[in-house]
């Protein structure tokens, strides 16, 4: 099976790009954790396949490097919109994109970034899903010889964010892992680990489910700024420094949607034969 992608990138969390509309495309996991690889295959965070609604204008699915497939990624979606824009699938600048966690609405600024409607935080834990008696604003979750305090939130996947001094030294690969696949969140999280600069401002590092830490992570941004305003340190609008750029997270609260916005970059093209 001969395929036609594209590889981009959205504040350097990377994806290939897959037009499912018109070339036919059936990937089993393991064919998609190969071509994951960094060495022996494409090299990617995630994979997004674009197909066609018939309740939006087009249909969003997102799997990890490992292979699994999750219901929502916000750097991915600010890339979808690009490349529907310039593969000519549409000529909208504003697209309703079906998603497995609901409808989000895509839109192309005049400057090149693009805005992203993502919808209402969810905080009731059997949404998340996250195990625990009660919705509360911080939680403790036991890891390792550790207990954290932690917020969890879903912004179309779980989020587990707690609140650090220093980015540079906590111990994401380490701490993010065990949080990954922890038995309270039964079909795994993305552990955040954000850094306060002041009320406008973090710096936010994100061990992903199924593909380790990114260089960002659009939805762990919305759920890092949510987190923080839930708990009175952040005000919206919040810049978020994520080690592979700058996205901006705005939020009224409560059942209002978080909208991000950031860069979405086609990298190049490509085709590949699968075996």
């Amino acid at each position: 099976m001969k395929l036609e992608f594209t590889k981009m990138q959205g504040a350097g969390n990377d994806f290939i790009v897959i037009d499912a509309i018109n070339q036919p495309v059936d990937l089993t996991p393991t064919q998609i954790k190969t071509l994951a690889h960094r060495q022996f295959g494409i090299g990617y965070d995630q994979l997004l396949l674009v197909e066609s609604s018939t309740i939006a204008d087009f249909k969003y699915r997102i799997f990890n490097a490992d292979g699994s497939e999750v219901s929502q990624c916000g750097n991915g979606a600010r890339c979808f919109v690009r490349f529907v824009i310039e593969q000519g699938l549409t000529s909208k600048h504003r697209i309703e994109v079906e998603t497995a966690s609901g409808i989000i609405t895509l839109m192309l600024e005049e400057s090149g970034l693009v805005t992203v409607n993502m919808g209402p935080p969810i905080f009731e834990p059997t949404s998340i899903p996250f195990i625990v008696d009660a919705v509360a604003d911080t939680y403790t979750l036991d890891v390792g010889n550790q207990r954290l305090n932690i917020a969890a939130i879903s912004m179309g996947n779980p989020h587990a964010v707690q609140i650090v001094d220093d980015i540079d030294t906590a111990p994401v690969l380490q701490i993010g892992s065990l949080i990954e696949v922890h038995p309270r969140f039964p079909e795994r999280v993305n552990a955040g680990f954000m850094q306060i600069i002041d009320r406008h401002h973090i710096k936010l590092r994100v061990f992903e489910r199924g593909s380790g830490e990114t260089l960002a992570c659009g939805t762990g941004a919305c759920a890092a700024v949510v987190a923080g305003i839930q708990l009175g340190k952040l005000e919206s609008p919040v810049q978020v420094s994520a080690r592979g750029g700058e996205l901006h997270i705005a939020w009224k609260g409560g059942t209002s949607p978080v909208m991000m916005t950031g860069p979405a970059v086609t990298v190049f093209t490509g085709s590949v034969t699968l075996i």
